[in-house]
């Protein structure tokens, strides 16, 4: 068995389909192509082949996760979760974590950091929302803790500032105090605020 041609794909110029005795048989990313030192009229045994098809599928699953984490920093959980969703067997899963987590690309403290810093930039919020979300993520409790010891914000005078800002959306005291409450602030703060704010 010999590969036949090697083309550049044209929806992804960065992937290259590999034809094997004239018929696609698996496509790489470039440096893949590099790595493995490709080449038209390059033979291969029937093993040889099998092993080439299991590499470029754990090829795949990189490129997929690079492309996601490329949107916006994941947890690794999260890609974990993305990658069986798109039905990879779980060896490949697992080597494509450690790959993107001996790139630096998955590592849940920093993650954690990246949304903690994004959050209060965007959208300020109590620290124990901020601790459900990272729950969500999968974040394991130590990094979550160790974050949410970093973040300089003051607590009240985040709740403060939602209270300026969601005041004349929410007349009815009461109710006010139940939507904060859902937001993770705890009941002393937020009726010291609005016993202030009145």
């Amino acid at each position: 068995m010999k590969i036949t041609d090697i083309r550049q794909q044209v929806k992804r110029a960065d992937r290259f389909s590999v034809f094997v005795d004239g018929k696609y048989a698996f496509s790489f990313s470039q440096d893949e192509i590099l790595h493995l030192g490709l080449k038209i009229n390059q033979e291969f045994t029937k093993d040889e082949l099998e092993q080439l098809k299991k590499s470029a599928v754990q090829d795949k699953a990189y490129d997929h996760s690079l492309n996601l984490i490329a949107r916006r920093p994941r947890s690794r959980w999260e890609l974990e979760d993305y990658l069986k969703r798109k039905d990879y067997e779980q060896e490949i899963i697992e080597k494509t974590l450690n790959k993107l987590s001996d790139a630096g690309y998955v590592d849940d403290l920093k993650f954690a950091q990246a949304w903690v810093r994004t959050r209060r930039l965007l959208k300020p919020t109590s620290k124990r929302r901020l601790q459900q979300e990272l729950r969500q993520k999968r974040v394991d409790n130590e990094a979550i803790e160790k974050v949410l010891q970093e973040d300089e914000a003051d607590e009240l005078e985040v709740l403060r500032s939602l209270v300026e800002r969601k005041a004349k959306r929410y007349p009815d005291k009461l109710k006010f105090m139940q939507y904060l409450l859902r937001q993770g602030y705890n009941y002393g703060d937020i009726k010291s605020v609005l016993d202030g704010a009145d």
